[in-house]
């Protein structure tokens, strides 16, 4: 599990840092990408990574300002010409779905694949065997919410060396005895699978937030999060500005992730006039609260390792 960051700007483009979209790329997991938001220019900030648009399963959409969404016709039309006729989910406030479909209505863009689209509120809005999808309205003006993904707990291994010593032969029991069943052996003994697997690892939890002023939806989204990605346009003497504008400072970012118990913070939707020298001053703000921070830049990839 990998994050990459495809767009790290606030607002407008600039030529230093586009506007937001985030990948969780899930390519060991499932073969597959989820995008988070997808501002203008995204393809082409695409163009210079090794995803792959067909690999590309679900995109989940914060709110519906322009640097978050103005990529998305361009990017859905590109992928039926790259390979892409599998489905692909949208998730994302009211409007999303009209913003999609007239925008491909009127440039007439016909999509070899299917789109399916999901209208977020407050809860559970994806879950399978694999991940649990959670989202929460946040403090922004208009609708913006919040992603916390949690990856379901792995079972142990098999422990195959330990099977092999007591002469039980791989076959189906192996897989029997993964799931943790009882199995009879033709000798008449009996194995309890749940003696033969290795300690569970406990599944990874990531936080992909949307813009927003301080608020406790964020800390409840991130809480005890692997990594909390995090909105910080303002540096931490701007505060009274970030509340007028609906957005957060660098220290409000990180009480976030200190009152949430997160082990990294990743700060994203870095205004343009915070250039190389003062981008690094808004980390290191940021890190008075919270040590563990990263301010991130276009196309860094962050790691999201098992505990």
């Amino acid at each position: 599990m990998e994050i990459e960051f495809l767009g790290t700007g606030a607002g407008v483009p600039a030529k230093h840092r586009n506007v937001t979209s985030i990948a969780l790329k899930l390519l060991d997991e499932r073969n597959k990408i989820w995008l988070f938001d997808c501002g203008e220019g995204t393809q082409m900030q695409i163009l210079r990574t090794t995803i792959k648009p067909r690999k590309i399963e679900k995109i989940f959409i914060t709110h519906l300002h322009g640097d978050h969404i103005f990529g998305l016709p361009g990017l859905l039309s590109s992928r039926s010409f790259q390979g892409g006729n599998e489905s692909l989910d949208i998730y994302g406030p009211k409007g999303i779905e009209e913003f999609v479909r007239t925008s491909l209505r009127i440039s007439r863009s016909r999509l070899g694949y299917k789109l399916n689209f999901y209208e977020v509120t407050d809860g559970i809005v994806f879950e399978d065997h694999q991940f649990t999808v959670f989202a929460k309205k946040l403090d922004h003006g208009i609708d913006s919410f919040g992603y916390r993904v949690v990856e379901k707990d792995h079972v142990g291994e098999l422990q195959v060396d330990k099977l092999v010593a007591m002469s039980v032969s791989p076959g189906p029991i192996f897989g029997q005895l993964k799931r943790g069943e009882r199995v009879t052996l033709p000798d008449g003994r009996v194995l309890d699978g749940k003696d033969f697997l290795g300690q569970a690892r406990k599944g990874r939890i990531v936080t992909i937030l949307g813009d927003t002023r301080y608020c406790q939806q964020s800390i409840e989204l991130a809480k005890d999060a692997d990594v909390l990605v995090h909105e910080s346009t303002f540096n931490k003497h701007e505060a009274s500005m970030a509340k007028d504008y609906f957005h957060s400072t660098t220290h409000q970012a990180a009480e976030v992730a200190k009152k949430a118990g997160v082990q990294k913070l990743a700060l994203t939707h870095i205004s343009a006039r915070y250039l190389a020298k003062e981008a690094i001053e808004l980390e290191q703000e940021a890190k008075e609260v919270f040590p563990n921070t990263l301010l991130v830049k276009d196309f860094d990839q962050v790691l999201v390792p098992f505990r």
